[in-house]
């Protein structure tokens, strides 16, 4: 999780993520995993300060996605969803990868080359409204939807 929760939502856009799921599919609800009492600590931390930000909110969802923690180079914990089972009844977008030799033939002739590093980028991005329910996550604690793209 990052230092610094976005304080407020992203504005609603024209595309916010939608997740298309393949027709006739069932939700996926999972139970939580367990956990050790540190990384449930952690876990109460964590939704505490995404409640807050605005990040996720209280759900009764027939989905439901199991939460893990997973061990940064910094020795933090990373809060990790575990989509498995709704990304296999998602439909899958398909475009086309451009091959490296042409992206390196129109940067050959760029001006100005630009980095951008987006802090906390998926929590940037809207889920489009009424896709909520898809994201939800279950914990000890109760069930939570995020509001914008889970990061992990």
């Amino acid at each position: 999780m990052p230092d610094e929760l976005p304080r407020k939502l992203p504005p609603k856009r024209a595309m916010d993520h939608e997740i298309e799921l393949v027709p006739g599919t069932k939700p996926p609800a999972r139970a939580p995993y367990r956990m050790s009492q540190p990384k449930l600590v952690e876990l109460r931390k964590q939704l505490k300060d995404m409640l807050e930000s605005g990040i996720i909110k209280p759900a009764k969802s027939p989905y439901g996605a199991p939460v893990l923690f997973q061990k940064k180079a910094d020795g933090s914990l990373r809060m990790c969803c575990d989509y498995r089972a709704l990304n296999k009844i998602t439909v899958k977008n398909k475009y086309p990868i451009p091959l490296v030799a042409d992206c390196f033939d129109r940067l050959s002739q760029a001006k100005h080359f630009t980095k951008i590093d987006l802090r906390s980028g998926y929590w940037q991005v809207r889920i489009k409204e009424g896709d909520e329910a898809k994201t939800t996550v279950v914990t000890r604690y109760g069930a939570f939807e995020f509001l914008v793209m889970p990061s992990a």
